[in-house]
């Protein structure tokens, strides 16, 4: 008699095999969706890193650094605008060939994702047991995926590697009282004036040391680079700096600061310096004293991301590639969605993933890669255009509000209070 056919057994939530292809499919449409987010940015073509190599070539000829411009069709002239230290570092790299040039800064940039990813999730991973190398891979791809990431690379920024100091300093070194504390802080300030709000950060969180080593830091290159360039150091610390318009148009959608949102109402006039500072006040005011709050309370990376976001409010120019510090805070508001447990807590899980989920599909999408916003003044004459020419700022001013801050319920020190549980605020 013939034997029965056996069924094949059922592929259930609990199989490894199934767990596997599944997470196989995952990786494998999130690498497949890369390409298609990436070429409407390619035709960048690393036209910053571009800018700097020439403004190094023009310099190393014998001309004032700060003399030199490339004209762009849609941000009229443009010059090289870094303080004289990052000069001082670009300029080797003006003696290499342009492509081993971009090479090194995509490779690197690269190369900080995985790290900063990498740091960021892991105490996550850990808390509440998710699959280590699977989770990893995702949130590498993610944020690979996510426009300040895309334009860095395609513009051939350098924001990647001042995120790599600041959560170096801000996530290991500050909280574990190295002596090196403040240092990645203060060469970031130095390279590039963002990171500065960082230390108004150190001195609200009343890290005194290493406020006052991230200052001396910044102060010594800067002094470095004047006496190796005293003249071109004076102009931009007497002149450059304050001249909004080397830098582009601020009324230009790529521009989402508070600046920004303000001179989309007024272009092609310059909107009014009072009313930017008085709102400057109140946001940087309200956004520190979180950020100061959350640190007190332990969650080290709530107030390092809440700075992020309040620096990028505040500065007159912040264009896409600069607000990379909405990836942390999706990473918060996951983590305070995975970590609901009581009652009342559960509750808020369904707004705190969706919001999560919300923030991840604007970031994605963007406000600058898939518009054509065209080389005319850009103003805003509707609702419409209110929320999709300003839907970063408006997405930062609600993570300021919104995000969760854990609470410590342990008798841990600070220093180790990455590892306890999240609880929102």
């Amino acid at each position: 008699m013939p034997a029965e056919p056996v069924a094949p057994p059922a592929v259930t939530e609990d199989d490894p095999g199934g767990r596997a292809v599944r997470r196989l499919v995952a990786v494998v449409a999130l690498l497949a969706v890369l390409p298609a987010l990436y070429l409407p940015g390619l035709v960048h073509n690393f036209f910053d890193l571009k800018i700097y190599m020439s403004a190094m070539d023009w310099w190393t000829a014998g001309h004032p650094l700060y003399d030199y411009v490339q004209p762009d069709r849609v941000q009229g002239e443009l010059y090289f605008t870094y303080p004289p230290f990052s000069a001082l570092l670009l300029w080797p790299f003006g003696l290499l060939r342009l492509g081993v040039t971009v090479t090194i800064f995509t490779a690197l940039t690269v190369l900080a994702v995985v790290v900063t990813t990498r740091w960021l999730v892991l105490p996550v991973i850990a808390r509440h047991g998710l699959p280590r190398s699977f989770t990893l891979i995702v949130a590498v791809l993610l944020v690979m995926a996510v426009e300040s990431t895309r334009e860095t690379i395609t513009f051939g920024q350098i924001n990647m590697l001042l995120v790599v100091l600041i959560l170096a300093d801000l996530l290991f070194a500050v909280p574990q009282a190295r002596r090196w504390a403040g240092v990645g802080v203060g060469l970031a300030t130095a390279l590039k004036l963002f990171p500065g709000i960082f230390i108004v950060y150190l001195l609200a969180t009343r890290r005194w040391r290493a406020a006052a080593v991230a200052s001396a830091i910044a102060a010594a290159a800067t002094l470095l680079a004047a006496a190796i360039a005293p003249g071109d150091s004076w102009r931009f610390w007497t002149r450059e700096l304050w001249d909004n318009d080397r830098v582009g148009r601020t009324d230009y959608v790529g521009n989402q600061s508070l600046f920004g949102l303000l001179s989309r109402f007024t272009a092609p006039e310059k909107p009014d310096r009072l009313l930017w500072l008085l709102l400057v006040a109140v946001v940087a005011g309200y956004g520190l004293w979180r950020a100061a709050r959350a640190a007190r309370a332990g969650d080290l990376l709530a107030g390092l991301t809440l700075t992020g976001l309040v620096g990028a409010l505040v500065s007159p120019i912040t264009w896409t590639h600069h607000i990379f510090w909405f990836v942390p805070a999706v990473i918060l508001l996951l983590d305070a969605a995975l970590s609901a447990d009581r009652p009342d807590e559960i509750r808020r899980r369904g707004w705190l993933a969706g919001l999560a989920l919300v923030t991840t599909a604007v970031i994605v999408y963007g406000v600058v890669t898939f518009q054509k916003w065209g080389t005319d003044p850009v103003r805003t004459h509707d609702p419409v255009d209110f929320v999709t020419q300003n839907t970063y700022v408006l997405l930062c001013l609600l993570l300021l509000v919104a995000l969760p801050v854990r609470a410590v319920r342990t008798t841990r020190p600070v220093e180790k209070s990455h590892q306890m549980d999240r609880t929102p605020h």
